[in-house]
């Protein structure tokens, strides 16, 4: 099992680690700050630094799979292409330092957040999702047209009024007797440990409702403000049903 310091916060760039296995699909470390692939948003790159002064390049980060293919509590760091020579000094019980690619993440970081304030603005259900360093996007369940000048002031609005961003828990029970909290139709929340994550916007001035609460375990920036500039990219029409939304950092 991978304990997964990024969880407890976003903003840690690097630890200190142990191997405790390596894979055909990549380095399995006991703890981690690198987030990986889930929820929409992409896995983290970064460096694994050894003791000896070389640096394995990691270009994703994978939840490990069983025999099954089913997701397990370990994190895979995959490395790049070509780095034999540096994977051959791993082994079991090798320490080493797990560094983050920290204006990647944040991107990442500001993108989510970003995406967070869009349910706000667009309160329908979400039935994909893709947050990249580049850009994000939401498709909503819905049928009616979406205007862009109109989502990116709303999400200027959002950005400017500064709102506290904050990770908490809600239990299994809570969860399920408040159903509406779970804004996305195809992934559902980890049930089981009896708590579930949460991020949390705080509201706006003069008003008690938060902006938003919902179940998430991906990274986010701990003010709006912090996301900066924004604007709809795109907007499309997916299908019958289904309105995407483009996100990407104004110029």
């Amino acid at each position: 099992m991978t304990q997964d310091l990024f969880r407890q916060d976003a903003r840690l760039r690097e630890c200190s680690a142990h191997v405790t296995a390596l894979t055909d699909a990549g380095v399995v470390l006991d703890r981690s700050v690198f987030y990986p692939l889930g929820g929409g948003q992409a896995g983290d790159a970064g460096q694994l630094l050894l003791a000896d002064g070389s640096a394995l390049h990691i270009i994703d980060t994978r939840k490990a799979k069983d025999e099954q293919g089913q997701p397990t509590a370990d994190i895979v760091h995959v490395p790049a292409p070509g780095q034999e020579a540096v994977l051959a000094r791993l082994q079991p019980g090798s320490e080493l330092t797990a560094r983050i690619d920290w204006e990647r993440r944040h991107r990442l970081m500001r993108f989510h957040t970003a995406t967070h304030l869009l349910c706000h603005l667009v309160a329908q259900p979400v039935n994909g999702c893709s947050i990249t360093p580049d850009y994000a996007r939401l498709d909503f369940h819905m049928t009616e047209p979406l205007d862009k000048d109109t989502l990116s002031a709303g999400l200027a609005r959002l950005v400017a009024a500064a709102l506290p961003v904050t990770v908490g828990a809600i239990s299994d029970a809570e969860l399920d007797a408040n159903p509406e909290l779970v804004k996305s139709m195809s992934v559902q929340p980890p049930r089981g440990s009896g708590q579930v994550r949460t991020i949390a916007i705080a509201a706006l001035p003069g008003s008690t409702e938060l902006v938003d609460l919902q179940p998430c375990g991906g990274t986010h920036v701990a003010n709006t403000a912090e996301i900066g500039a924004l604007v709809v990219t795109k907007i499309e029409k997916k299908s019958a049903n289904s309105r995407r939304v483009v996100l990407g950092f104004a110029a």
